[in-house]
């Protein structure tokens, strides 16, 4: 019999451990050779994990395990086909061979000692003493071990004079379940996306001067240039135009007049890049994910756009390889597809900045002296400190809500 042991593969540099998040094939399974047999979960990305050979699966690690890179998984026997058939069982020990004289082997002495079924009813004949009254211990068990068959209690209960159970020996009725509703809890396993994200979140929260600054921008030029070329974009380039590409178009552009928010600290240093790598927040079953979309100084909308909804697509079906996962110098997260009004985000390191985008609320506003109903966005940028100052923020909220508000500019690169 021959045995493939699969052990966990090396997958990135910073990744030392995984969690098998489910397994694809059962156990005793026959798999082919490269057949997916499990899903593992990392910090950064969900992967399939491919049998080496063909034949019988043998699980090692369970659903939920944390297991380092380079342990064992699984072993596959590989002297079981398809068809279920392998090496030839071995043969089962011969019988003890008879003692001089033909005597047979003397049995070993059974041990004597009391079980845990020693005079304990089984159910069924637990059932049968309690509706007559009859204490178990007063019933001599025939069974295994002692054990007080059916049969035993059915013969008590037939016989006179059997031992009732005084009142005092009689189980307390149960206590009334308390009304207003199940107080039930349940306790599940962070997975370990989620583990990384709390991680993180923390850790942005404590090593860096985060603070947060606010502004608002009215979107009627935006909107109107949506509504008045949406079908030309979409005929041309089979895409919508949506908010997303509009808003990372406009931070790019400022972002690459004002290199301070597009930096990052690494040790001592401050590190400015030349390109804009913006990551997307985007939401999945397991929790948030912030893709980048690469060099957006240099591409269009609508190569924006694609490259978005790829990503997006990708990252709910959990398929995100840990390169589209990596980078990033700016991030862009919008809670306004949920409903948000205003909130404070929290910063992607090492990046030392994030828009928070919100919802679209029309609301009265004045304009060149009068009240008029305009859509209205509250804008948030949550930065770090230590490399930009307040002056700095501010200035660059200001730029994005004025490419915003004047969209041509925006078009015609003034």
């Amino acid at each position: 019999m021959a045995i493939v042991e699969m052990k966990v593969p090396v997958i990135g540099e910073s990744i030392t451990e995984v969690t098998l998040s489910k397994w694809l094939k059962g156990n005793g399974d026959y798999v082919a050779l490269d057949e997916s047999i499990c899903e593992f979960e990392s910090d950064k990305a969900t992967l399939e994990f491919p049998a080496e050979a063909a034949g019988k699966l043998i699980h090692v690690a369970a659903e939920g395990d944390d297991i380092a890179i380079g342990s064992i998984v699984a072993k596959i026997d590989t002297s079981v086909t398809q068809n279920g058939k392998g090496d030839a069982p071995a043969p089962t020990a011969a019988p003890p061979a008879p003692l001089k004289g033909g005597a047979a082997p003397a049995a070993a002495p059974a041990e004597s000692k009391t079980t845990y079924a020693d005079g304990h009813p089984s159910p069924a004949a637990a059932k049968i003493l309690k509706e007559s009254g009859i204490a178990p211990d007063s019933v001599a068990g025939t069974g295994k071990d002692g054990r007080i068959t059916k049969e035993d209690a059915k013969k008590a209960a037939s016989t006179p004079g059997a031992t009732p159970v005084s009142p005092a020996e009689k189980p307390a009725a149960p206590a009334p379940a308390p009304t207003g509703g199940a107080r039930t809890e349940e306790r599940k396993k962070m997975s370990r996306m989620r583990r990384t994200i709390a991680k993180r979140l923390v850790s942005a929260k404590n090593n860096t001067a985060m603070l947060t600054t606010f502004n608002e921008v009215d979107l009627t030029e935006v909107m109107a240039l949506r509504e008045k070329h949406q079908d030309a974009f979409v005929k041309k380039y089979g895409i919508k135009l949506g908010f997303m590409s509009l808003f990372a178009k406009a931070c790019a552009k400022v972002l690459m007049e004002m290199p301070d928010v597009n930096a990052m600290i690494d040790g001592e240093d401050i590190v400015y890049h030349n390109y804009v790598d913006i990551s997307i927040a985007i939401s999945t079953p397991n929790g948030l994910v912030v893709p980048p979309v690469h060099n957006v100084e240099s591409l269009n909308f609508a190569q924006v756009e694609q490259q978005i909804k790829e990503l997006a697509d990708k990252a709910r079906k959990g398929e995100l390889t840990l390169e589209e996962m990596s980078g990033g110098t700016f991030t862009i997260t919008n809670g306004g597809v949920f409903g948000s009004m205003l909130s404070t985000p929290i910063l992607n390191e090492p990046q030392s900045a994030i828009l928070g985008m919100h919802n679209i609320i029309q609301r009265p506003v004045a304009v060149n002296g009068q009240v008029e109903i305009r859509p209205m966005m509250y804008l948030a940028l949550s930065y770090d400190h230590r490399v930009i100052d307040g002056s700095t923020s501010v200035t660059f909220l200001v730029k994005v809500k004025k490419l915003l508000e004047e969209p041509v500019t925006l078009l015609l690169d003034l």
